[in-house]
């Protein structure tokens, strides 16, 4: 307040002044709005939980039932990196772009999955289904007797080593 007019400052701000003017404003201790523009400050404090990042049990539910999609991409991960580490690399490898897939396929259907959300929904499914895309389809190419053969792949690899 200024000491001459007991007036506030334009620096200064009443709670009743300040609006929420995006849905990433959190309120601090007394109710106010930290902030209202959608920039984040340099260290962000808070964010906005990504959409179907809720329980996918009810709270009452025991923790790994709450989890259970991210469980699930996991323990299959999990199986595929030991059946790679046992000597079935494209069994394995295949099984972990399959997981990534599941987990994609997840993130689209189930409303609330969880830490199986990171980011946004579409932003999840690019990236889980890219991902699982990719290692499935070099696991299918892995060499001897690879499943899948691509000429063109072949071709760059000779231009790039013979040039």
């Amino acid at each position: 307040m200024s000491a001459e007019r007991g007036t506030p400052d334009a620096s200064e701000e009443r709670a009743e002044d300040i609006t929420v003017r995006d849905p990433v404003s959190a309120p601090d201790a007394e109710g106010r709005p930290r902030r209202t523009t959608r920039r984040f400050p340099l260290f962000t404090r808070d964010t906005a939980r990504p959409e179907g990042g809720g329980r996918a049990a009810p709270g009452d539910a025991p923790a790994p039932a709450r989890q259970w999609p991210i469980l699930a991409v996991l323990l299959v991960v999990g199986l595929g990196l030991l059946l790679t580490a046992l000597d079935q690399f494209r069994l394995g490898t295949l099984l972990v772009g399959g997981a990534l897939l599941a987990g994609a396929l997840l993130r689209w259907l189930v409303p609330d999955v969880g830490m199986l959300a990171v980011r946004s929904r579409f932003t999840d499914i690019v990236t889980y289904a890219g991902l699982g895309l990719v290692i499935a389809l070099l696991a299918l190419m892995v060499q001897p007797h690879p499943l899948l053969e691509i000429p063109f792949l072949e071709d760059a690899l000779h231009f790039t080593v013979d040039s």
